[in-house]
């Protein structure tokens, strides 16, 4: 004969016994929840402990506790954890000056490095916390630091860059070159007509520099099927120099008028005018959109803007604002597109086929535009 409990029954009204046997049917509370719910359902339904530990594969001593937290408060408090343990030791005020010293560098302290490691502020945590009582700290390892850390969101092992804007005319400038997309976006394909009847045609120009000449060591392996999937290629390589490509987009059809050079100072941006004067029409103006960059407003390009006389007229990206150059997103697609993994003989090849990248760009050209002017708005 199975042994009859002398423990009372479970005294549930109708709410209380829906919600147990809802918990004990759920998918989403956690398991423990659930196994208690079990519990205090089979015990209410008159089975033994017994019985009930082999229907919820348990241990007799954790269906015992769930029916006497049960009986004693409730099955509210039978379903949930009871809170244990001690205080914690660690104070909010140990944790502030853990935080302080993560906002500090660790050469502020003498050490040599820029930035903290978690294993190096828990170093000092536990060097510095008694004569700076925080007692509770002096045995702090890696995990206690990265907890104290996490709850206030901060990694100081961690760098994100970011831009100080130093241009007082910033959005004045901003405002001009947007005004010029919203103004191109609406022109016919042949250029801006003037009051006075000239054209006006609009040029994004800047530079890519870097552009780096890579030789192969050994000869690239093709794909092989069922072997290998892709091209195979030696890690090592031979550096054969670097080319600046100088560009021109235009802003109206998607042309680019450009130029590959050793370097980019000045003679190479006038030669890159000159390009230009030599493809529009003569008489039409020649609408810059440029960066801030020395050659552009050097005294040797000067020089040559004097004998060209109402040809060029530019108009300045802010400093630091070269992401509003449109120019920017052709110099991306030609470094996904040709310029990706290009390995040649010589500098000339190098050359060479960027201009032929460029050319077969310029068989099918893509006019770029500018979409969001809310910032006109404002």
């Amino acid at each position: 004969m199975p042994r009859i409990s002398k423990r009372s029954k479970l005294v549930l009204t109708v709410d209380e016994e829906h919600k147990v046997r809802q918990a004990a049917q759920s998918r989403l509370l956690p398991y423990r929840e659930v196994q208690r719910a079990q519990i205090l359902c089979y015990y209410n339904d008159g089975n033994t402990i017994k019985k009930i530990a082999q229907q919820v594969n348990t241990t007799r001593r954790i269906v015992y506790k769930c029916i006497d937290k049960a009986l004693d408060m409730g099955i509210d408090v039978a379903l949930s954890d009871l809170s244990h343990g001690s205080e914690p030791v660690i104070t909010e005020e140990d944790k502030s000056w853990v935080i302080h010293l993560a906002c500090c560098k660790p050469k502020d302290f003498g050490y040599a490095a820029e930035l903290w490691s978690l294993k190096a502020l828990a170093e000092h945590v536990r060097k510095e916390a008694a004569t700076q009582e925080h007692p509770a700290l002096c045995k702090a390892v890696k995990a206690t630091v990265h907890r104290i850390l996490a709850g206030h969101d901060l990694k100081p092992h961690k760098v994100r860059y970011y831009l100080e804007r130093r241009d007082p005319n910033f959005e004045a400038k901003m405002k001009e070159v947007l005004v010029v997309y919203r103004e191109v976006n609406s022109a016919p394909v042949d250029g801006i007509k003037t009051i006075d009847g000239h054209l006006i045609y609009t040029v994004s120009v800047d530079e890519k520099p870097g552009v780096q000449a890579l030789a192969n060591i050994a000869p690239d392996l093709p794909p092989v099927p069922d072997k290998h999937p892709t091209v195979s290629r030696d890690y090592e390589y031979k550096r054969l120099g670097t080319a600046s490509i100088l560009a021109g987009l235009d802003l109206q059809d998607g042309h680019i008028i450009a130029r590959v050079e050793r370097r980019h100072r000045s003679r190479e941006f006038v030669d890159l005018l000159k390009d230009m004067d030599r493809y529009y029409p003569k008489g039409a103006v020649i609408r810059l959109i440029l960066d801030n960059h020395a050659a552009h407003i050097s005294k040797e390009t000067r020089a040559y803007l004097a004998t060209v006389p109402n040809r060029f007229r530019y108009v300045h990206t802010p400093t630091h604002g070269s992401w509003l150059n449109l120019v920017e997103t052709l110099f991306g697609k030609m470094a996904r597109t040709f310029l990706r993994g290009m390995r040649v003989e010589s500098w000339n090849e190098l050359k060479t086929r960027i201009l032929k990248g460029i050319a077969e760009i310029n068989e099918s050209p893509f006019v770029h535009r500018w979409s969001k002017f809310k910032i006109l708005e404002s």
